[in-house]
């Protein structure tokens, strides 16, 4: 399969999925949803994990992409749905561009706590501002699409789903062709070993800030995806147990293949819901020992069970060949 076809194939893969919306439950498009918005951000920790590091402090872009749509909705009226994402964008990467160089010269435990610091101080600021609701936050409007506003509740969630799906499988898209490219490869390289790649001539600083930036870009985008969802923001977005449940989702992933973070962040929603509904005391439970058995029987992730099959079994060196002496060569 060439490039292009497969490139086209996906595409039609993400037409299908918006499409099949219209045929799914009223009550799946909300979960989907949300799905599709947790996937995107876990889609950027795995960028980024690829490395070697991994942000807890994803909450920090989430939070911004969220804030940045909901002051500018309120105040400027900025309502279009594809505009707000694109807004929620601009603001995590905007972010990550003025923190990313100096978080990539942490790498490890230093790197995940110092994301982690920064995320909750963001929380801590939020929760102080009155102008922005405080600890409550505040609520914005229905968002709209191309100045087409809908009323009838089933139009607006399938509206929602299909730019959340939209959003997620183009960024999938990106980060598939992204991996394959030289600066991906080098990534793999850093993670390895970053002192090689520096005597290759490449700064691994400046590959982990690429890869940072664009875990904030996806990060944003997702903020703004939530808050079109829950019509609602508060400081909670920040929180370090909402930073948690993002690096959950890319650890059931792994990060073998991008398919797996959207199948892991439905899984995901799908065990929390019906968990929460039959067993609303102990949904936490539930949803660690769904996480324990992925470490345990997928090591490597969810993307394990089709790359493992794709990748064909080596074949088994040659024997050494023995030379005695004295014998002719």
């Amino acid at each position: 399969m060439t490039r292009s076809t497969y490139l086209f194939s996906l595409f039609c893969l993400i037409i299908a999925a918006m499409l099949f919306g219209r045929v799914i439950p009223a009550w799946t498009l909300s979960l989907a949803t949300v799905a599709a918005a947790n996937a995107l951000i876990a889609l950027g920790i795995v960028v980024l994990a690829r490395t070697g590091n991994v942000s807890f402090g994803q909450g920090l872009f989430f939070a911004a992409g969220g804030y940045g749509v909901a002051l500018l909705a309120h105040s400027w009226g900025l309502t279009d749905a594809v505009l707000q994402v694109l807004i929620g964008a601009v603001c995590g990467g905007l972010l990550g561009l003025m923190i990313g160089p100096l978080i990539a010269r942490y790498t490890g435990i230093f790197f995940g706590m110092l994301t982690l610091a920064l995320s909750m101080v963001l929380y801590g600021a939020l929760v102080k501002t009155t102008i922005l609701g405080g600890s409550d936050g505040f609520n914005v409007v229905r968002p709209t699409l191309f100045g087409t506003a809908f009323t009838d509740p089933r139009d607006a969630d399938f509206m929602l789903y299909a730019v959340s799906v939209v959003t997620t499988g183009l960024a999938g898209i990106a980060a598939t062709i992204f991996f394959r490219s030289q600066l991906g490869l080098m990534s793999l390289a850093v993670r390895e070993n970053n002192l090689r790649v520096e005597y290759l001539g490449t700064s691994a600083n400046r590959i982990v800030t690429i890869n940072f930036v664009i875990a904030a870009i996806f990060a944003g985008a997702s903020g703004a995806l939530t808050l079109m969802a829950q019509r609602h923001i508060d400081p909670q977005f920040a929180y370090w147990t909402t930073s948690g449940e993002f690096v959950f989702i890319a650890i059931l992933a792994g990060n073998q293949s991008v398919a797996a973070v959207f199948a892991a962040s439905l899984a995901l929603e799908l065990v929390r819901s019906f968990s929460n509904l039959y067993l609303p005391n102990t949904w936490q439970l539930v949803l660690g020992a769904f996480l324990l058995a992925v470490i345990l029987f997928l090591p490597r992730g969810i993307g394990s069970l089709w790359t493992s099959a794709k990748r064909k079994p080596s074949e088994p060196p040659p024997s050494p060949v023995i030379v005695e002496k004295g014998s002719a060569t």
